[in-house]
């Protein structure tokens, strides 16, 4: 005969062992007596509730016994005035595989789609982010042929929570909501275009962050006609992220960038009074106000930079005088002056030691730690090291110059980043005759991981 380990044998074990009554062990967990007789029986359910105190009272580490809770409670009759609270507790003590295996159980019902995404909302506001994953998948696999906001709400959310430092993750995650963003709605379909410009910025994908941005500024645009132009004020409205005049400007901003990418600094200038002359928003929150002072300073930062990539080499003093004052700009500015005296070869020692401590602290911080707060921080990381490992060649500074390469060497492989990988070993190779047996042997070392 195979006997079948039960919570109800289980306590039964327990007592036996201990030699405690049922009137002792009620004592003790502070469950009622006659309900511990009726469980034991086999002829009354466990609350979940019951269960966490009836674990407490044998000495047990919290969530023992929720792999059987589930197979006694659940399988053969879910309910979900039982399943929400042992959703909410296995995702306080990260039972994960409990999770998984009750949503499995729930999806052969369909009604209960619509309370299990309020759930997977709920885990995902509050930062519960695994738990809120094994819900949305399951939604998307049981939806998979729906063409519901639900479904590609799920597929939103999915990409925000697989969001990493791997590029090659993160683009098969913007491949995958691409197909979905349609679907949203309208304010979330903004917020969803906004991150999906980003992460295509981050990965250098040009033509996609060009169209979508595109895309992003039409839809802002008639939103915000709607909701102004048509005295509409005092309706209630769904509000994005951000006031709605910035994806308006965004799109802009960033279009303008992949102007600067790709060499069209003419054109990039034309885009700049688009983002900078915003005496046409109507919001005017404390937030909106400060968010066009930022867009006003980007503009007067590119200014610079779009008239220095064209040779104006007059202008960088004034450049870096403005940007001194803009602590977050630094960095991206120190890139962007490095590039140019690359193209144009000029010195700019003295604006390295300027901002000596400031680049110095954005390596150790985000190259030997290996940690990225966003995406775009990502790409401004690998280019700062490709710039400066190009300018102290030119310089020939080769030691400085080699530590720059292995270290973006050895960031872009961690992120999977194929084009950056190639940049730094073509830097790597002419640097090689001037490096050392331990730069060489470092190099080596890397190389065998790609």
């Amino acid at each position: 005969m195979i006997h079948t380990t039960t919570i109800r044998s289980e306590m039964e074990s327990y007592l036996n062992r201990t030699g405690l009554t049922i009137n002792q062990f009620a004592e003790v967990s502070k469950v009622n007596s006659g309900t511990i007789s009726t469980i034991i029986k086999g002829t009354r359910p466990i609350a979940m509730q019951q269960l966490d105190r009836i674990v407490l009272a044998m000495g047990l580490p919290e969530g023992s016994f929720y792999e059987l809770y589930v197979d006694e409670c659940f399988v053969q009759s879910p309910n979900w005035r039982r399943l929400r609270p042992f959703l909410y507790r296995c995702t306080e003590l990260d039972k994960l595989e409990c999770i998984q295996r009750v949503v499995h159980l729930m999806m052969d019902n369909l009604s209960y789609i619509p309370a299990l995404f309020d759930t997977a909302e709920d885990f995902f506001n509050q930062g519960k982010f695994a738990a809120a994953a094994i819900i949305y998948e399951s939604i998307t696999e049981s939806e998979k042929y729906q063409h519901s906001e639900r479904l590609a709400l799920c597929h939103y959310r999915l990409f925000t929570i697989s969001l990493s430092h791997d590029q090659e993750q993160n683009l098969r995650a913007a491949t995958r909501l691409e197909g979905f963003v349609e679907r949203l709605d309208v304010i979330d379909q903004l917020d969803a275009l906004k991150d999906l410009v980003n992460m295509y910025y981050s990965l250098r994908k040009w033509d996609k962050v060009d169209g979508m941005a595109a895309i992003m500024g039409k839809k802002a645009l008639i939103q915000y006609n709607y909701r102004y132009e048509q005295a509409r004020r005092s309706d209630k409205h769904r509000e994005p992220k951000r006031p709605l005049f910035t994806y308006i400007v965004y799109s802009h901003l960033m279009r303008s960038a992949i102007c600067e990418e790709y060499g069209d600094y003419e054109q990039a200038l034309q885009y700049i009074p688009l983002y900078s002359d915003l005496n046409w928003v109507r919001e005017d929150t404390e937030e909106a106000k400060q968010l066009i002072e930022k867009f006003k300073m980007w503009a007067t930062a590119n200014t610079y930079l779009c008239h220095l990539m064209m040779g104006k080499i007059e202008v960088l003093q004034e450049y870096v005088a403005f940007i001194e004052s803009q602590e977050n700009e630094i960095i991206h500015a120190v890139t962007n002056i490095l590039q140019a005296a690359n193209r144009f070869d000029f010195n700019i020692d003295d604006i390295l030691i300027k901002f000596e401590l400031q680049i110095t602290l954005f390596i150790d911080n985000y190259g030997t730690t290996g940690k990225y707060t966003d995406q775009v921080l990502m790409n401004k990381f690998t280019c700062l090291l490709t710039e400066l490992s190009t300018y102290y060649w030119h310089r020939e500074r080769y030691e400085t110059g080699i530590k720059c390469v292995l270290i973006g060497l050895e960031t872009a492989i961690e992120i999977h980043n194929d084009d950056a990988i190639l940049k730094y070993v073509r830097l790597f190779e002419l640097f090689r005759h001037v490096s050392s047996k331990e730069a060489q042997h470092r190099y080596h070392k890397l190389i065998c991981e790609v």
